[in-house]
């Protein structure tokens, strides 16, 4: 019988920054909505309701929900595939991008550098980022595809191909 491991380290990780981001970002949201019933929690330029907002709403989906996406598809598809993540190093380096990332976004949108697009308000070179770690992200997830040790393709896979294409396409 052939013996192989999953790599649950990135799960983990993935998932620790779930639950982290979740919390961060339901505070914010919860002190912006608490700016709007009382005016005087306003204190400074960086922390009232035009600049928290954003950094809420981006928290929520690119922190949260994207922690929790890559926690998902990570853990599922090594299992559905029965294979190892192709590579440990790329997968650190999506992990580590993507926390970068969303750093560089609770850094910015504060101090007001925002394109002033709804859900698109990262500047330029957090979106060259977030591209690039993408294009990380797909190729590790292909790659995984490509080695792995089942012949079908269950449903769940095919959902995470279009992900990666509809985000790609969306995004750029």
């Amino acid at each position: 019988m052939e013996k192989f491991s999953y790599d649950n380290a990135i799960v983990k990780k993935f998932g620790y920054a779930t639950m982290i981001f979740a919390l961060v970002g339901m505070l914010a949201g919860l002190y912006a909505a608490l700016e709007l019933a009382f005016p005087w929690l306003n204190l400074t330029k960086e922390i009232n309701f035009g600049r928290l907002r954003p950094l809420h709403t981006n928290a929520i989906i690119f922190a949260f929900v994207g922690n929790a996406m890559f926690t998902g598809i990570y853990y599922s598809m090594q299992r559905l595939l029965k294979t190892r993540m192709y590579s440990d190093k790329l997968s650190n380096i999506h992990f580590w991008g993507w926390q970068l990332i969303i750093l560089a976004a609770a850094i910015s949108l504060p101090l007001g550098f925002t394109t002033s697009k709804e859900y698109a308000e990262l500047e330029w070179p957090i979106d060259i980022a977030i591209t690039l770690i993408w294009v990380v992200f797909g190729w590790n997830m292909f790659a995984t595809i490509l080695k792995r040790r089942v012949r079908h393709l269950y449903v769940a896979i095919w959902f995470y191909i279009a992900t990666f294409v509809t985000v790609a396409v969306l995004h750029i």
